[in-house]
């Protein structure tokens, strides 16, 4: 089945779209708003053209009055007849300035008015002052009514000129106002849709950095960000399996240096076993049968250790699935140790103060790996008589307020975050050796950082030491002061044996 998944870039290019034609159709409204006040305005022109063609047909009716001048009527008709050719070609924009009726009548008013007018000049020769008293009042009537009626006109045009120009002056502000508001619901919603799944994923991708390795998770439909998401965590899955493969090319290599202190560990119950045999073989005729029997069951004993022996070294050499239990802490403390014995110095005390009764919950290889890196640093970091102190203790979180060790930021001489939220197990392992430079402090959980010679170390032993505590839902601070000695502190949340 055909499945749609947006894209950022169809919602942006929508984005635009809508955008341009949002801006085509308000052009187009101010276009014809534009088109339609410039039709007003032609039209206001022919108003006034009207209404000037009517003033000037009264002046010079009143000139035709008083002087009697044929030229005077003449002009009075001239300007009579271009108002109308005025009123006759513009009467549909007339009459949608006021109702038909009225421009009708104004037609008969001015044809009215030519014919007084006419009737007037015939008569103004005559001496029937009455009637040509009575014609003059007719048509100062009817002029009257042609001045009011064009007068009228052009301030209903004026006035209707004036309101589209406060319409338009009202869209445009409101126009602006909403172009405002889409643009911040716009914004709003880019942000919700493009810029806050971001805004995860670089979330993510922090804790991520701080050695956090978790899948990110789809956190949004488009398709560029769910190929992000898959493309990161194709990278994540590639990079926990070569960190796996770090974690036992670390382990060979420290395999590789405990090669020599196991064969030693080995040459003393085999010598013993040896000399057993040898005197059982030379002497077997001359000796009773009880020290026969002690001198096999050394042999028996010895030959256990020997086994002991290459059965931690095979465990801690396999390469097994990740796999928690429920771990006694003395026991993975005491095979650690066995199995650094042939590293330790006879001038280095190594104490443990483990009880019994602690356990862990971990994979024993992995907890083991990482407890032997420690020690192994521990072990080194002293050039002269020393002590390697190892103590593990319950603690018991006192309020529900998180409480803050000294292992939380880097201040001073301590780096590392171990928060307490929950009751703990901590571990520490203490040494009195040369101590940790302040500047190199907080760079010794990273990655291939180390101070040893090439060939003597590539730095990754005390980042898959932090890799493998994480993974155990732990972590680990230290505190170091040169010429004093170093404090790891390991803290596992407790988790009661069901």
């Amino acid at each position: 089945m055909f499945l749609y998944y947006p894209s950022i870039r169809r919602k942006i290019t929508l984005g635009y779209f809508l955008g341009i034609i949002a801006i085509i159709g308000l052009s187009i409204f101010t276009l014809v708003e534009l088109w339609y006040i410039e039709k007003k305005i032609h039209f206001g022109e022919i108003v006034t053209e009207f209404f000037d063609a009517t003033l000037e047909m009264r002046r010079f009716e009143k000139n035709f009055f008083l002087y009697k001048k044929i030229e005077d009527y003449n002009e009075t008709i001239l300007y009579l007849e271009k108002a109308l050719d005025i009123l006759n070609k513009n009467s549909k924009d007339y009459k949608n300035l006021t109702i038909s009726v009225d421009v009708d009548k104004l037609k008969d008013n001015l044809n009215q008015y030519r014919l007084l007018m006419k009737q007037f000049s015939i008569l103004r020769n005559t001496e029937d002052d009455k009637r040509l008293s009575l014609v003059e009042n007719a048509i100062r009537e009817k002029g009257k009514e042609i001045i009011n009626f064009a007068e009228n006109i052009s301030k209903v045009e004026r006035l209707r000129i004036q309101v589209m120009l406060n319409t338009i002056r009202k869209f445009i502000i409101i126009s602006i106002l909403s172009f405002s508001i889409i643009g911040i619901v716009v914004g709003q919603i880019l942000s919700r849709m493009i810029v806050k799944p971001l805004k995860n994923i670089e979330t993510m991708m922090d804790e991520i950095s701080k050695g956090k390795l978790k899948k990110i998770t789809n956190i949004s439909k488009d398709r560029e960000l769910i190929s992000l998401t898959q493309a990161f965590n194709k990278m994540l899955y590639e990079l926990d399996l070569r960190q796996k493969h770090l974690v036992q090319s670390e382990k060979l290599a420290s395999l590789g240096t405990l090669i020599s202190g196991v064969a030693h560990e080995l040459n003393n119950p085999l010598s013993n076993i040896s000399s057993s045999c040898q005197i059982l073989i030379e002497e077997f005729d001359d000796i009773d049968d009880k020290f026969k029997k002690e001198l096999l069951s050394q042999i028996d004993e010895q030959t256990d250790k020997a086994k002991n022996i290459v059965k931690s070294l095979l465990e801690f050499s396999r390469d097994k699935k990740f796999k928690r239990e429920y771990l006694q802490l003395s026991k993975i403390i005491e095979e650690t140790k066995q199995l650094l014995k042939g590293e330790i110095p006879t001038r280095i005390t190594v104490n443990i103060d483990v009880p019994d009764e602690i356990t862990v919950f971990a994979d024993k290889q992995r907890i083991q790996q990482a407890f032997l890196n420690l020690i192994k640093n521990a072990i080194e970091s002293i050039d002269n008589e020393g002590t390697v102190s190892i103590k593990a203790y319950k603690h018991i979180l006192k309020s529900n307020i998180d409480e803050l060790c000294d292992y939380t930021k880097e201040q001073g001489n301590c780096t590392g975050e171990c928060p307490i939220k929950t009751d703990t197990i901590n571990i520490e392992i203490r040494d009195t050796g040369n101590g940790i430079s302040p500047d190199i402090l907080p760079k010794i959980f990273d990655p291939f950082f180390t101070t040893k010679e090439v060939g003597k170390g590539v730095g990754l032993g005390l980042y898959i030491v932090q890799e493998i505590i994480h993974e155990h839902d732990g972590c680990i601070g230290v505190c170091s002061e040169i010429g004093k000695g170093t404090t790891f502190l390991i803290r596992f949340p407790v988790r009661e044996q069901i």
